[in-house]
């Protein structure tokens, strides 16, 4: 790795480490900048999920004092989402890579979807707040876990989904949402790098 790759690769995991702070789609940039590089898809995605974990554990910490939550609840959705990605990551790392080859561009086209359309998905799941609080609890729940699979396996997009969850769980701050956002967000992806490494699937120099 030369100099000016050292750079690309430090650029590109700040930046998309602060679009991800904000709402989400740091992998749009550290994903095709790294096949660009050489890197196959499935080297990519988990190098990608590597240069932007950093970032979501600094915002959890930095959104720590809106983080005045149930935490009882807090601890269930971590718990939910620990689970999903554990499912997600083993996945991608069990199933052929060929598998992951053919799904990426309609991971791709997901992703963008949720981007392009997310802000219509999220007033409509908003409209379901008002349901009993039970049944958005179970909604939201569901919702998580499919997320947290999903965040493992690939995992642009996640954050404008959770968003959305926590919307159905009647949450209006957006900073609040945020904040249980980036915590969810890291989670799912701290599973994912513990797998990672333990396959031996990180390339260290870029990492």
């Amino acid at each position: 790795m030369n100099f000016i790759d050292f750079i690309l690769y430090f650029i590109i995991a700040a930046v998309g480490g602060a679009i991800n702070s904000v709402a989400g789609g740091g992998t749009f940039l550290t994903f095709p900048i790294l096949i660009l590089k050489g890197l196959t898809p499935l080297q990519a995605n988990v190098m990608s999920t590597i240069a932007l974990w950093p970032g979501s554990v600094a915002s959890a910490f930095a959104y720590r004092r809106q983080l005045a939550v149930d935490k009882k609840r807090l601890r269930e959705f971590i718990a939910i989402s620990v689970i999903g990605s554990v499912i997600g990551t083993a996945l991608l790392l069990y199933l052929p890579e060929t598998t992951f080859e053919r799904l990426v561009p309609w991971l791709l086209l997901f992703a963008t979807l949720i981007f392009t359309f997310g802000n219509r998905g999220i007033r409509w799941i908003h409209a379901f707040s008002g349901a009993p609080e039970e049944r958005r609890h179970i909604g939201a729940t569901l919702l998580q876990f499919f997320i947290a699979v999903y965040g493992g396996y690939f995992g642009a997009g996640i954050g404008i989904l959770m968003l959305a969850m926590l919307q159905l769980m009647g949450l209006t701050d957006i900073h609040r949402m945020n904040a249980l956002k980036t915590v969810l967000g890291s989670s799912i992806n701290a599973v994912a790098v513990i797998l990672f490494i333990l396959a031996g699937q990180v390339i260290w120099g870029i990492a």
